[in-house]
């Protein structure tokens, strides 16, 4: 049975290559959009604003949160972050698109309680595997153990997901394809 819903949440902790199965998808011609998170971090090398994240001041967060703009919020690694009302309105706004929410597991919950009929798909792989990656990516060793730590945390949250996908190393399609296996299982496509 369809869901009610376009939304479709893409979750895993770092490392873990949701970013490389979304766009991996978009390369596919899957018709998605993406909603953008707002965060409070500085933009990392190669990242632009709107495109993932809007980067957004302390002060900005605490605005939007106070007025209630917030669908859900959580700190991660330090920083705030979270989507606003209008984000999600603008994305389910999108006829004939998936609304790709990418978000954590202490969002996830929240997620669930507004939109019951979400489906969520939580992106794994091999702990050493993450590390890995993360090193690849440029993260100091500090970095890097904390993520390891959250990732720990994280993993314990697999259940709470409709899904499950192993992201193997070097198996990206594959990964793809089980995600686009199950947006068909579920009619999103």
């Amino acid at each position: 049975m369809k869901r009610s819903t376009n939304l479709v949440i893409i979750s895993g902790p770092s490392g873990a290559g949701e970013d490389s199965v979304i766009e991996g998808m978009r390369k596919r011609d899957i018709n998605i959009e993406h909603v953008v998170t707002s965060i409070t971090r500085k933009m990392r090398k190669g990242e632009t604003q709107g495109k993932g994240y809007y980067y957004i001041s302390d002060e900005e967060f605490q605005n939007l949160e106070d007025n209630n703009e917030l669908v859900e919020k959580a700190i991660v690694y330090g920083d705030q972050r979270g989507v606003t009302k209008k984000e999600i309105q603008r994305v389910q706004n999108q006829k004939n698109k998936i609304g790709i929410w990418k978000i954590d597991y202490k969002g996830l919950d929240t997620a669930k309680k507004i939109y019951p009929d979400i489906l969520s798909i939580f992106i794994t792989a091999n702990i050493d595997d993450m590390i890995e990656r993360l090193k690849k990516r440029g993260d100091d060793e500090e970095t890097i153990k904390k993520r390891t730590k959250y990732t720990k945390e994280f993993l314990s949250h697999a259940n709470d997901y409709d899904y499950t996908v192993m992201n193997e190393q070097g198996k990206l399609d594959k990964t793809i394809d089980q995600v686009i296996d199950i947006l068909k299982k579920e009619e999103f496509i």
